[in-house]
């Protein structure tokens, strides 16, 4: 009665989800050997970039921390406007193609793709690709096979990312609370997690981040101050310098932040959410220096870099944006103080790497302005 073993077993555990999709792509390879990777790309509105996430490319991954423009691509923008997968028996159509993606792919010899996007609820989510080193290998009877699989596996992409996106707009919405009783912005939010972003990109050999781990410092780094919730308005919304005993208040806001993640994710039953503990650390300690001077005295190696890459990504918005006690700084005058404390406070490498990325920071400080009329 129970001799058949079901092959898909393994995706009912707790793998992590670069692991399901490496298990299902050596299943899908004892059919056909040639398909040699799977990738997926997920797709931000707000900023219009296409971003890797996940793969089973092996240590030859072509593409890691890459992200561009979905709107610079003709050839991802043609499958969403015909509105089905696409198929290429020879990549080599794509020979005089300069954009980096096409390059390289093109050095590690692959040589034929099947592209599916993916949907969430009628919504564009990103892309699922097969790749091949074989030409003329995509067939129908291939195909056919592989449709069923795509789907499985963006069904397994999105209810990843949904947990991690619900669990983002819970503790937005309870977040928000503070939006109005502080002088943080939504814009501000959009722009220190798009900076948390490109230190994580920068930094990811250093920290060992992959492109997962990069993609929820982004989505976590908003909720780095939730727990700004628990602290009066007296303190809150004081217009001028805090006694040490309002500040030693206000410093509480992190340990509160923390206490208020445990309680979301044991409410909703996400205490082993495989991602729990950066938005845990992001709360709790960005608030650290190097030297043992923040709010736990917490030191160097100690402070988690999720941590770390936030402090740097929030100081340099709340430098460069303008507050009640203070006019906004020039980027220049922001990357010398920064530079000043680096090595003591800010943590050197990240703080380099929001420098070298200054073409890109002055470009999300361009698409998320403030609104000064409201």
């Amino acid at each position: 009665m129970f001799e058949h073993q079901d092959v898909l077993a393994a995706l009912n555990g707790k793998l992590p989800l670069p692991e399901k999709i490496s298990y299902v792509h050596g299943l899908l390879k004892d059919r056909f050997d040639f398909i040699d990777r799977i990738s997926v790309a997920i797709y931000d509105q707000k900023t219009d970039l296409l971003k890797t996430f996940v793969h089973s490319s092996g240590d030859e991954n072509p593409l890691s921390l890459y992200s561009a423009k979905l709107s610079d691509s003709a050839s991802m923008m043609e499958i969403l406007k015909v509105g089905r997968p696409r198929v290429v028996n020879d990549l080599d159509i794509f020979s005089n193609v300069k954009a980096e993606h096409a390059r390289r792919l093109s050095e590690l010899k692959y040589r034929s793709s099947y592209t599916m996007p993916m949907f969430q609820n009628g919504e564009f989510f990103g892309f699922l690709f097969f790749n091949s080193r074989k030409k003329d290998v995509f067939v129908e009877t291939v195909l056919h096979y592989l449709d069923m699989v795509g789907h499985l596996l963006s069904l397994l992409v999105i209810h990843n990312m949904s947990t991690s996106r619900s669990l983002y707009a819970i503790v937005k919405t309870a977040a928000n609370i503070t939006l109005h009783r502080d002088f943080e912005t939504g814009a501000h939010l959009d722009r220190m997690s798009n900076y948390a972003r490109l230190i994580a990109r920068e930094v990811a050999k250093k920290y060992e981040l992959n492109d997962e781990l990069v993609e929820h410092i982004f989505l976590f780094s908003p909720l780095h101050d939730i727990g700004k919730i628990g602290i009066s308005d007296a303190i809150l919304l004081k217009p001028g310098t805090l006694t040490q005993a309002e500040f030693d208040t206000m410093k509480t806001h992190a340990a509160k932040g923390g206490e208020i993640i445990d309680t979301m994710l044991s409410n909703l039953g996400l205490n082993e959410f495989p991602h729990a503990e950066i938005l845990r650390n992001i709360a709790l300690y960005h608030h650290e220096a190097l030297n043992g001077s923040g709010y736990n005295g917490m030191m160097n190696e100690d402070i988690p870099p999720e941590a770390k890459i936030v402090a740097v990504a929030d100081v340099f918005d709340a430098l460069t944006s303008i507050r009640p006690y203070k006019e906004a700084w020039s980027n220049d005058k922001a990357f010398e103080f920064m530079q000043s404390i680096a090595g003591s406070k800010l943590d050197e490498d990240c703080v380099a790497a929001l420098i070298k990325c200054r073409d890109e920071v002055e470009a999300i400080q361009k698409r998320f302005k403030e609104d000064l009329l409201g």
